[in-house]
């Protein structure tokens, strides 16, 4: 393999979403020592119950933790997963899923968990939830975009400077 030429096509700047910090969608942000708590908290409650966990959190799988259980007579064989998903909140807040860990849940169904992790910044509370793609999940849109009518932009430029 070889790179052949190479073409300008033009440039973007990423900007931080305007209304970051609207009610909105402030709690849609990660906040990455809140997060580490509850990974950490998820991953005890796992252990205590003698499961091996295994974080996947940089595969974009559309869950953090696979936590296995095995067979205490025959270790090579696995007799319960959980496909984990840690939502950690600063205090008790809603939790958002991203449309990947969304469908995730949809697939995995009883074997997808989310565990919500509230209060985080004080005294952290586990919630685990079996199958949450059977809770009542509202899908948040929020697309911006304007359009002119192809008449408009004909009529417009018909008295326009060329």
């Amino acid at each position: 393999m070889s790179l052949g030429n190479i073409r300008h096509h033009g440039r973007a700047l990423i900007l931080p979403h305007p209304e970051r910090n609207s009610p909105q969608l402030r709690p849609m942000r990660r906040d990455e020592k809140i997060e580490k708590i509850a990974i950490r908290e998820a991953i005890a409650y796992e252990e205590a119950r003698g499961y091996e966990v295994e974080s996947v959190e940089d595969q974009d799988c559309g869950f953090d933790l696979k936590s296995r259980k095995y067979d205490s007579a025959d270790p090579s064989v696995v007799v319960d997963v959980r496909f984990i998903e840690v939502k950690g909140r600063a205090r008790v807040d809603d939790v958002f899923l991203s449309n990947n860990e969304y469908e995730a849940a949809v697939r995995h169904k009883d074997d997808y968990w989310l565990y919500a992790v509230y209060n985080c910044a004080s005294d952290p509370e586990l919630y685990p939830i079996q199958n949450p793609a059977r809770m009542n999940w509202e899908p948040i849109v929020k697309v911006v975009h304007y359009q002119v009518k192809r008449d408009e932009v004909l009529d417009t430029s018909k008295g326009e400077d060329k």
